[in-house]
């Protein structure tokens, strides 16, 4: 087996569910994590795996897609019910519809199996170095969230500091991928982002995987702000190279 990087002290608390009923694979997926600093859970059902993020709030859920009970599908929409942890889902090689359809109900990443431990240990790590929380809401310069006001597109209001968005005086349900997807976006209206350009600024620049996981989250963000693609007002495709905001 590879090896992983040490804990770092600043990981300690942080909760990560395990959930795969491959109890093997569960295993040794939390032991790395466990060896890396986490806080590690581990489910084997599609109910336990509910019910033990509904009792423990995890802020990371590595969910695999084949689960008895309830399959990964509804345990990620479920959790999406109640909470805003960052899901990685397992998937098996090939299989794009079930990461399609899982993104499209709230996850934030995905992994291939067979995947390396190392792997998904630095997966972890880098949806955990992403902004958090409303005191997240500082630019990468380090401005205090007071210096990062508002920004207005017409009926959308992106708020970086509150960490969310309002369509009118509304609050429109954002998973922290859409949300981080949008305030990438706000910050540069006039730019035309690629979807490798997102990918590195919203996931990692060391993120190896499909970058039309890009298309997936801003689907399901232009539905969710009732952003029809063919007329759009805050999120326009640039043929070519990718997207950007629209005026409102």
């Amino acid at each position: 087996m590879d090896s992983t990087p040490h804990a770092d002290a600043q990981l300690l608390r942080t909760k990560v569910l395990v959930v795969d009923d491959e109890r093997a694979i569960a295993q040794m997926v939390g032991t790395y994590l466990t060896r890396a600093g986490y806080e590690v859970s581990v489910a084997h059902t599609g109910p336990a795996a509910v019910a033990t993020a509904r009792a423990e709030g995890p802020e990371v859920l590595v969910l695999d897609l084949g689960l008895p009970g309830l399959d990964g599908i509804e345990v990620c929409r479920q959790v999406r019910t109640f909470s805003d942890c960052y899901i990685l889902m397992l998937t098996a090689r090939g299989d794009e519809m079930d990461r399609v359809i899982g993104l499209s109900v709230g996850a934030d990443d995905y992994i291939t199996k067979p995947f390396s431990a190392r792997e998904l240990v630095a997966r972890v790590q880098a949806v955990l170095r992403r902004p958090r929380g409303p005191a997240a809401g500082r630019g990468r310069s380090g401005a205090g969230v007071d210096e990062d006001p508002p920004r207005v597109f017409g009926d959308l209001t992106v708020q970086p500091g509150a960490r969310q968005a309002l369509l009118g005086d509304q609050v429109v349900p954002l998973t922290r991928t859409e949300f981080d997807i949008l305030d990438v976006m706000s910050r540069r209206p006039s730019f035309a982002f690629s979807r490798r350009t997102l990918v590195d600024q919203v996931w990692d620049p060391a993120w190896v995987g499909d970058e039309h996981i890009v298309d997936v989250h801003i689907a399901h963000l232009r539905r969710k702000l009732g952003d029809d693609p063919a007329e759009p007002r805050f999120i326009e495709t640039v043929r070519g190279v990718g997207y950007r905001m629209g005026s409102g």
